[in-house]
């Protein structure tokens, strides 16, 4: 089972592809645990807001969407994952 966390990224709405609108960034998991430390990573970050763990991927009516895999983030991103975590 997936796991997808929301978030409205407060730097990138309003300009570029979310000019006058939102700019939504998710982030698939494949384990809860996961979803758990990108959540938490993202509160870490004071450009993202609205932050949501879901077992589905949000619709987006109006605004930028961008996706991602948790395979694909490095960094700050990965600060709150557990030790054994292997970037495949």
């Amino acid at each position: 089972m997936a796991f997808y966390v929301t978030m409205i990224d407060k730097f990138m709405s309003g300009w570029g592809e979310a000019k006058n609108t939102k700019a939504y960034y998710v982030v698939m998991c494949d384990t809860l645990e996961e979803a758990e430390a990108i959540e938490k990573a993202a509160q870490d970050r004071p450009e993202m807001k609205y932050i949501t763990i879901s077992e589905n991927t949000r619709r987006v009516r109006y605004g930028q969407l961008t996706m991602r895999h948790v395979s694909e983030l490095s960094g700050p991103w990965l600060d709150y994952m557990s030790d054994d975590y292997m970037i495949s």
